[in-house]
């Protein structure tokens, strides 16, 4: 026992010591190799003194940078708001600014070879096949009917049930994630986790994905992908919590496979996985695949409605007018396909808007092969981490004139018809050869759940009073949810 305790005391002292090493080789590198005030300001988290949020320290930033660009040196990190810039690394220079090998490295253990962490030949393959079954009309018309019962069965007799209850406060931000769980894995796996039952189950499943996806965003934080590698190595702290979150996950996408691999052929599914498992049979592959539609139809999902539902409670005059156009494209009646959706222009530049001020992914990296120079001028040279800063885009006067705060869905409207501003504007999709596979069916997933809920309910912010502010993950996650008073609407059709 002696023994132990000592063993585990030298553990302690080690660990103490490589911290202390690191923090001190990086406090020597900022101190002695810049010594620029963005740097320091980052390395000391002096921005908070002024700033909720690093999105919002990163936005102000890029507001007052002649070219729209500004350097995090102790990162190695370039990052942008320009959009000629953007348009240059998704599309003029593609080649030239992959995700890279640092990039893979931090999602590596969690996402695997999936196609949002791979480039090259890995890339195309995976694109490829998802583009040929998610263009099906078929798997469009499935993805409907998925998220229609989730609506019907799960998110309406829920919120119904709130309003019988007075003055309860509901966390929507929590109702979203269980409701966009429910759905990809439904559509993807065809797994039912009843995370949305009114029981409202703890998903062990959900827990460790949630984990999994903020302590491998908060690796691209540290000043030194050092400090990481070590407590991985050693096993300890985040990375040890990391890991066995990420093992919660493969076992549960094993298993989804397993199941799917023993029902064989000889039934018809209409869920994604089964499709692609005609192509492949590379188990490992199927896995990070299975985890990668997770990360894509569950967390960009359930943030986009967050922000949203933050934007509508305040918007009383936009919420009516999405019920008016409603009424008047479904003459009182249900909607029964998503075809019908494309007459609604007006709800589809809410959530346009939406997404603009509240990107579900704030940001997008990658990484210079080679030394280059941007549109704007600037000087990259290889091995410099690229991002451009959806969340500050969304807030540059340069592109959406000095009204760029207010939330105002007709700037998107052109004679009452949707208008789509140019993507490199507007990058929330991404942009060029790699734009969202899933946009369109995210898109009706998003605008069914508005239309369900609204036309029925009406909503109120619990606490006037609260900001957003966003905790670590790989897309944005609100701190303290979205706390929503909800009631039965009157006259409702």
């Amino acid at each position: 026992m002696e023994i132990e305790n000592n063993a585990s005391i030298l553990m302690v002292v080690f660990i103490l010591f490589i911290s202390l090493f690191c923090t001190c080789f990086i406090f020597y590198k900022t101190k002695v190799h810049c010594r620029c005030k963005i740097c320091h300001a980052y390395v000391t988290s002096s921005w908070s003194f002024e700033f909720d949020n690093l999105c919002d320290w990163y936005t102000h930033l890029l507001q007052n940078s002649p070219t729209k660009t500004i350097h995090i040196h102790v990162l190695h990190n370039t990052i942008t708001s320009n959009h000629q810039n953007v348009e240059y690394m998704l599309k003029t220079r593609f080649e030239n600014y992959p995700k890279g090998k640092a990039f893979s490295a931090i999602l590596g253990d969690f996402l695997g070879r999936g196609i949002f962490n791979v480039d090259g030949d890995s890339w195309r393959f995976q694109r490829k096949m998802a583009c040929l079954e998610l263009g099906k009309m078929s798997m469009k018309a499935h993805a409907f009917e998925v998220v229609k019962y989730e609506i019907d069965h799960r998110l309406t007799p829920l919120l119904s049930s709130c309003t019988r209850k007075e003055h309860q406060v509901l966390d929507f931000q929590d109702v979203f994630r269980r409701f966009s769980f429910d759905v990809i894995c439904k559509f993807s796996f065809g797994y039912d986790p009843k995370c949305l039952h009114e029981s409202f189950p703890m998903s062990e499943l959900a827990i460790a994905f949630d984990l999994a996806s903020q302590l491998s965003a908060q690796r691209a934080m540290t000043t030194s992908p050092l400090v990481w590698k070590i407590k991985r190595l050693l096993n300890v702290g985040s990375e040890r919590r990391l890991q066995e979150s990420i093992n919660m996950v493969n076992k549960f996408a094993n298993e989804v496979i397993r199941q799917r691999k023993k029902l064989g052929s000889c039934c018809n599914h209409e869920d994604l996985l089964s499709r692609f498992m005609a192509k492949t049979k590379d188990s490992i592959y199927l896995r990070d695949i299975v985890i990668s539609f997770l990360l894509a139809g569950r967390d960009t999902v359930a943030s986009s409605l967050t922000g949203l539902f933050w934007v509508l409670a305040q918007q009383p005059k936009v919420v009516d007018a999405i019920r008016a156009e409603a009424m008047m494209v479904t003459q009182h009646e249900a909607f029964t396909s998503f075809e019908q959706f494309h007459e609604l222009h007006y709800l589809h530049a809410v959530v346009y808007e939406g997404m603009r001020l509240f990107p579900p992914i704030q940001f997008n990296s990658k990484f210079c092969l080679q030394d280059d120079t941007l549109p704007d001028g600037t000087f990259v040279r290889k091995g410099t981490r690229v991002t451009y800063h959806s969340y500050a885009m969304g807030r540059m006067e340069t592109i959406w004139g000095s009204d760029c705060l207010a939330f105002k869905p007709e700037r998107w409207l052109k004679d009452g018809v949707f208008y789509q501003e140019n993507p490199f504007k507007y990058p929330v999709f991404q942009a060029g050869y790699r734009t969202c596979l899933g946009k369109e069916m995210a898109l009706v997933e998003i605008k069914s759940v508005i239309l369900s809920f609204l036309l029925r309910f009406d909503i109120e912010i619990a606490y006037p009073s609260l900001t957003p502010r966003f905790s670590p993950g790989l897309t944005a996650t609100y701190a303290g949810g979205l706390p929503l008073r909800v009631r039965e609407r009157r006259g409702k059709i």
